[in-house]
């Protein structure tokens, strides 16, 4: 790897490996020397709890030295967009504030959300792309406008974790939010369950699709592998006899540019996925990224059930960051 970007810049059997060296590290919970004499730089350009704690220990456990930065925060802002007349309110462009962390570090991993502005321009991950364009060392998406594949990967684990290494019935159902959210989680998800052979069905109300090319992407890779994609605009048909339902809300292309667009809230009570939803499933197992809404996204009766393993989720995000920077880091 030369980046680790999105789960598509792998094939199935490279995204396997990386699942079984984080089982692995997971099984053996030690300080290593992986990173030794390293360090890696954590920039977030937006809020984190498990994305920040996890890479920072994930990079001392493996020997190395996190550098977290904050641009406008505990660093100078930065402007991304080439040819830019700087004379506004941010202080450094992307060409210099990368390559001069390229310098010192081994690694950098960047977070940054859509801001839900222009979907044109979003859809192409420009500040990613930017990063990974200037930098000399390998970059590590740690969720950008399109894309959260350590979350994806943590996800896949969990799954593996519960039911093997074979096929399941997953559903991807989106869920009502009080505000717009971007697609990053729900695009990672579907791609790496694509790419793992599993059955998927995305559930969302009509004129919520995800990206068209994002989905023609999805397609592609279950065909591949050897599963299948379908989608439904029925908020209960994916349920039944999943072995996995994954919630998540997510704002359609024709909310960017609008800040008044807010998703439906006759859609609230509908879209919930509650026990009576979950009895459809094949004994099935709740997943979310997290943080999750209680009694908006999840019913409390789920969320704290037998059924659910978003802690175990959220622990996997270490064990599988360890993994991709153990593979990117030489």
């Amino acid at each position: 790897m030369t980046h680790f970007l999105s789960t598509a810049d792998l094939s199935s059997d490279e995204l396997r490996e990386l699942i079984s060296t984080a089982m692995a590290f997971k099984a053996e919970r030690r300080v290593s020397n992986e990173l030794s004499g390293r360090s890696v730089a954590l920039v977030f350009l937006n809020p984190s709890l498990r994305t920040r704690a996890s890479m920072q220990i994930a990079v001392f456990e493996l020997g190395g030295n996190p550098v977290l930065i904050e641009p406008g925060s505990t660093s100078w802002s930065i402007e991304y967009i080439d040819n830019a007349v700087m004379d506004g309110d941010r202080t450094e462009h992307i060409a210099e504030f990368v390559r001069v962390l390229s310098r010192y570090v081994s690694a950098i991993g960047v977070r940054t959300f859509a801001t839900l502005k222009d979907w044109e321009l979003e859809r192409t991950d420009p500040v990613l792309k930017a990063f990974s364009k200037y930098s000399s060392v390998p970059v590590i998406n740690l969720e950008s406008a399109m894309h959260h594949p350590c979350q994806a990967m943590a996800d896949m684990q969990t799954i593996r974790e519960r039911f093997g290494e074979v096929k399941k019935k997953v559903l991807l159902t989106w869920a009502w939010h009080p505000k717009a959210l971007p697609m990053a989680v729900p695009n990672s998800f579907a791609l790496a369950a694509a790419q793992m052979g599993h059955d998927l069905t995305i559930a969302y109300p009509e004129g919520y699709d995800l990206d068209p090319e994002l989905m023609m992407q999805v397609r592609s890779s279950a065909e591949l592998a050897g599963g299948s994609v379908q989608v439904v605009n029925d908020s209960a048909i994916g349920f039944d006899d999943a072995d996995v339902v994954y919630a998540k809300s997510w704002a359609p292309p024709s909310f960017y540019g609008s800040e008044a667009a807010v998703p439906d809230p006759q859609l609230r009570d509908r879209w919930i996925v509650n026990s009576e939803k979950m009895a459809r499933t094949a004994n099935g197992i709740f997943m979310h990224c997290l943080p999750v809404r209680r009694n908006v996204i999840v019913t409390d009766a789920v969320l704290d059930s037998a059924s659910s393993v978003v802690i175990d989720e959220a622990e996997n995000r270490l064990h599988i960051q360890k993994a991709i920077l153990a593979a990117l880091v030489k």
